[in-house]
């Protein structure tokens, strides 16, 4: 027994692969998960971006917008250019939102500093136009606007709030009015400081209205697309891999290639031969998965059929290049299985295909761009939920091409080595 276990300790310390999947793998997603999930009260988690528009134009809603942009988790934007610009108004911001620049955008209604405090229907309520593809950001910005409302004007509330007490109970002695002017200024700097005020509590605050700005086109629930794309990106790339590695390591091993390099087709026409089946055959699998989901979950497939098409023939164009370029850097099946499992869990991990990239960190959010997940479900989210045009697919579609040029430039580079055998 002493003997099995030396030779099986000895197998796995020399197979580099198999200690990559035992130890570096879990680790890896262990990172990825606890960095995502585990810092949900950590200032280093990804600020909402949010657009504000300010059809009040008070000193209220300037004190509001003053608060939000001080508050840690929000990166707020008051014109259509992050930096400078005119000032958004309502339309604009509903196009920054369903264009997925922005998730949320806060539209400050005219009236709402003169009706603050005085509470009753009348008051107009706070609009929140949202995307629903992301839950996360109307929930948090929602509960911060009730929090700014009542700490950045607290002195406004208790002219209100005074106002109203004189108009019904009678007018205020002169000792009591003096006491009420000396308070004010100093409400007044607690609401510009970055916490002070006065709590929420009883109080009576602002109403704040959803808004999904995305309804009108999306009554069928388009967010399925998202998860079909997810899903099918992911298995995509390990059916490419499995294939690549079938047809070229297999016939590498059985003399098979060997033959075909024999004849006048090449090297380049063998490798140009094999990526167009690999691509062909994911174009299939992703029809056949999209398909399935426009059956069983009604995916609005057929209204969105160019986008669809561009998006798919780049994406699995890209995969098949992928695996090609895998396939000319291992050497064995084994440890293309090995190395492939490891880099395609990792893609699918960062780049949007096991949860939704927009909960995790603006930093990592970054990162998940170098892989090509996020740039395909980018797509197909553009395609599927924002109704965009095929020609505002072109980043996504630029750099899916860029890298299928890549893998497949660096797969016939790598297969050189069976040209010297």
């Amino acid at each position: 027994m002493g003997t099995l276990l030396r030779v099986a300790w000895t197998n796995l310390s020399r197979d580099r692969v198999a200690q990559a999947l035992t130890f570096l793998l879990p680790i890896i997603f262990f990172s990825i998960f606890a960095t995502v999930f585990g810092r949900q009260g950590d200032p280093q988690t990804t600020r909402i971006r949010a657009a504000v528009v300010d059809e009040d134009q008070s000193d209220f809603s300037r004190r509001i917008i003053a608060a939000l942009q001080k508050e840690a988790g929000l990166r707020v934007r008051t014109s259509a250019d992050e930096s400078a610009g005119p000032a958004l108004d309502r339309a604009a911001a509903e196009r920054l939102v369903r264009s997925g620049d922005v998730p949320v955008a806060i539209v400050i209604p005219n009236g709402l500093g003169a009706s603050f405090g005085q509470g009753g229907a009348s008051a107009p309520a706070i609009s929140l136009l949202a995307d629903p593809s992301d839950p996360v950001a109307p929930n948090m910005v929602g509960g911060l606007l009730q929090k700014v409302t009542m700490t950045a004007a607290p002195d406004l509330l208790m002219e209100s709030g005074l106002r109203q007490f004189e108009t019904y109970a009678g007018q205020l002695t002169p000792q009591q009015r003096a006491a009420v002017d000396a308070w004010l200024p100093r409400l007044k700097a607690q609401g510009s400081g970055t916490g002070g005020g006065v709590a929420g509590g009883a109080m009576p605050g602002v109403t704040v209205q959803v808004v999904d700005v995305m309804r009108a086109s999306h009554q069928n629930g388009s967010l399925i697309s998202f998860y079909a794309a997810g899903i099918g990106v992911m298995f995509l790339l390990f059916s490419s891999v499995g294939a690549a590695g079938g047809i070229l390591l297999d016939e590498v091993d059985s003399g098979t290639f060997e033959r075909l390099l024999s004849t006048n087709i090449g090297m380049s026409g063998i490798l140009l031969s094999k990526w167009m089946f690999l691509a062909l055959a994911g174009f299939a699998q992703l029809c056949v998965m999209f398909l399935w989901g426009r059956v069983a979950f009604g995916l609005p497939l057929f209204s969105h059929v160019p986008g669809f098409l561009v998006m798919t023939a780049m994406t699995t164009a890209a995969a098949a290049a992928l695996a090609l370029m895998l396939a000319t850097i291992a050497r064995s099946r084994a440890q293309l299985s090995g190395f492939s499992t490891i880099l395609i869990l990792t893609m699918s991990a960062l780049g949007g295909s096991m949860f939704p990239r927009f909960l995790m960190s603006e930093t990592m959010q970054r990162v998940g761009l170098v892989t090509f997940n996020a740039w395909a479900l980018d797509g197909y989210l553009k395609v599927f939920w924002r109704d965009a045009p095929i020609w505002q697919l072109w980043p996504q579609a630029a750099v899916l091409i860029g890298l299928t040029v890549v893998f497949l430039s660096a797969a016939r580079l790598l297969a050189r080595k069976w040209e010297a055998v």
